[in-house]
Formats: C-alpha cells, structure tokens, sequence
C-alpha cells in the first residue's frame, strides 16, 4: 500500500486499508514507561511470560471460562498472537497433516501451515444470496455442515477458527460453535481459536460466544488466541497470548522457545497493569461502541453510493461489494496490475481516482475460489474520525463510475 500510495497524485492519500496511526490508551503508555524503569524488565522474561502478566490474564479470563485459569500451566505468553499461532501450528502439525481452514481467511494461517509442510485444506463461508445487491450482515455468510464433514480426512490434525472474523467481521453464533466443536471433538482434530478481536463484538445484550467454553471437552481440545495488540491498539508491541488446557499449553512453550524464546518483558508489565485498569475504567466498552460508530460512519457514504456491504458484527473491518463500479475501457493500469483479478483493478482506480487505500478480498480466497472477492474492498475503520470523514468526502468522487 506505501508503494502504492506514493505514486497517488491525491496525497495525502487516506488509507483505509491498514490500521495504521493510530495511539494506545493513555493508561496503558503511562504503565509501559514506568515498566522502564524496573531493572528486571529489561532481562529475559521467563518464557511462559512474567508472572504479574499471567496473573492478570487468569484474573481476566477464569470469569469467562467458569473455572479459574491456572497462570503457569493453562496460559502461555507470546510474541503476538502471530507467535502464538505459529507456535500452535508448530507444536502440532507434522509434515502431511492436514488443517482446516474456513475461507475467507487471513493469509498468514496458510503460511504457516506451509511453514512445517503441513496442508490447508478450505472451508467455503457462502454469502447470502442477495450478497451483490444488498447490505446485509457478516453473520449470513454460512459454512455447509456437509462440505465440513467431507473435508475431513485421517490425516486432518486441527482446525483454525477465526472469531470475530477478518475480514468479513462475523461472528460464529454459538450453535455453529457447537457444531465445529462435536465434529472436532469426533474425528480427534484440534481446535486453534484466533479471537484476537473479541473486544469488538457488537451485540449489546449478549456475550461474545467463546468455543473453549461451552464445555468441558472443548475446553480440553482448544487453544485460544488473544492478542494485546489488538485488544489495546498497540500492535507494534508484540504481545500475545494463548489460553487452554495444560496438556496442549506445555507443547505450546516448547514450540515458543525455539520460535522466540522470550517476549519483551516492559510491554508484559504495562500490559498487566494495561488489564486491570481497563477492567474498571470503562475502556473495553468505550472502543467497542467507538468502534460500532466509526463503522457506521465509514458505511455511511455506501449506503450514499447505494453499494452493497457486509455489515460487520465484529472486528473493525467493512467488506464492499463494488460490481457496480464501471472501469473505463480504456483505463490504463500499471503492469503489475493488468494481469490480476478485478478487486485488484479496482483497488488502484479508487487509489488513483478518489486517493482512498483499500484492500483486495480476493487475496483471502484460496487459488480455486478467488473469484468470489473479485468484486469486493476491505476497508478498516480503525482511524481517526477525520480520516474516516476525509476517506467519505473522497468516495463520493467514484458517482460518476457508477
């Protein structure tokens, strides 16, 4: 997108394709700058994580599980949630196995599965038929009962789900939680639980549904995935963590060893104060309905446009459908676009024509079904609201293509 972005004769260009620019609270910048100041952050952190982090971890989440979380044994600390997905996928997965994966996805869960020759193998999340002409909700894209159990194979080993999902921003209710978990829990397949965008659920009256709890036996075959960078807005501080039974945690840190040994110990400090404050200052629900707002500003000029989007439940990701979107013919496209899909295409020419920054779909589609985010753009809304606003102004430029 830089690159991109440089080359834009509408500077400067408002990048609703990366979350980028953005400030952490200040409580939490305040707690990483006193963590300076302790001479033992500054060593190497034991590897599960310091204890005052997994301490605050247990007294966060043993609420959510219904049982309390034992620190050094059913929580590991890593060096992002990225750390923690590799270390999972490392620990587990040999090579031949395969994983299943629902699609649309992020792309990193196949490199890494790649990674340790390992398979992924997709699982289709089909839009609703009305998807091309429609606003409607992430949660009406649907996995086939039938397509998952025929995916499943003596050689598959886990499954990795994403909830709230990137980049649709849906959100598995909890029967389809249910149905995922009986099926893993049948054919002896793991469960990688990526929720690093639990924070931003937005349904008012009704908790965000966690697989690993729903019972006893999901618990004990689940690893979940949280991410303080995500939850904070401080990604640029490499701080994850998973959550699960020891018996898959221990292989966990063995993999995290050799993957990264230790994670920054200031940033684990800051991150346990980081907790417990937000536990009692209102943060949580202050970004989770700031963020619902700055989504329902950005959808705002679609609507104006009158093209179709995914409403997201969660996450702060917006999928456009822009099939009505009329490329002239004659539009001249550098060489490294011409060849590529028409998302693609219509990432620069919002770029070039409107200096708005977006994100092709397709590029989380496996080769054999790209074609079904041809049409669309993510775009974020983790911006300020005059980006948001500056980003508006400029879309209402693409009339004249429509």
């Amino acid at each position: 997108i830089s690159q991109c972005s440089a080359k834009c004769p509408i500077q400067p260009v408002a990048n609703l394709g990366e979350g980028l620019g953005y400030m952490p609270p200040d409580f939490l910048v305040d707690a990483h700058k006193e963590a300076l100041n302790v001479i033992q952050a500054h060593q190497y952190a034991p590897v599960n994580g310091l204890p005052e982090f997994t301490e605050a971890l247990s007294a966060t989440y043993s609420p959510l599980y219904g049982k309390r979380l034992e620190p050094s044994q059913e929580i590991s600390v890593h060096s992002g949630g990225t750390e923690a997905i590799l270390s999972m996928v490392t620990a587990f997965v040999e090579p031949g196995d395969e994983v299943l994966v629902f699609e649309p996805a992020f792309d990193l869960y196949e490199l890494h599965v790649n990674f340790v020759g390992g398979k992924v193998k997709y699982i289709p999340l089909h839009p609703p038929s009305n998807a091309s002409t429609e606003a409607h909700s992430a949660n009406d894209w649907t996995f086939d009962v039938g397509e998952l159990e025929r995916a499943i194979s003596p050689r598959t080993k886990m499954l990795i789900l994403n909830t709230p999902h990137n980049p649709l921003g849906k959100i598995f209710s909890t029967s389809e939680l249910y149905t995922i978990g009986s099926f893993c829990i049948q054919h002896n397949i793991l469960i990688l639980s990526d929720e690093v965008y639990e924070r931003l659920y937005f349904t008012p009256n009704s908790p965000f549904p966690r697989i690993a709890t729903l019972s006893p036996a999901f618990f004990r075959n689940t690893i979940t995935i949280g991410s303080v960078g995500k939850s904070f807005e401080a990604t640029g501080w490499r701080v994850g963590y998973a959550i699960g039974h020891a018996d898959l945690i221990r292989y966990m840190q063995a993999a995290h060893v050799v993957l990264a040994f230790a994670t920054a110990g200031p940033a684990q400090l800051a991150a346990a104060r980081g907790l417990k404050m937000a536990e009692g200052n209102g943060f949580w629900e202050e970004r989770r309905w700031g963020m619902k707002a700055k989504l329902e500003s950005l959808c705002e000029i679609f609507r104006e446009l009158e093209l179709p989007y995914v409403q997201p439940a969660g996450a702060h990701y917006v999928m456009l459908n822009a099939a009505k979107l009329r490329i002239p013919a004659d539009y001249i496209f550098p060489e490294k676009v011409k060849g590529k899909s028409r998302d693609w295409k219509l990432c620069w020419f919002v770029l070039q024509e409107a200096g708005v920054a977006t994100i092709p779909v397709s590029a989380s589609f496996s080769k054999p079904d790209t074609h079904v985010g041809d049409e669309y753009l993510r775009f974020v809304a983790c911006k300020s609201p005059a980006e948001i606003d500056l980003a508006k102004n400029r879309l209402r430029s693409l009339k004249k293509y429509l």
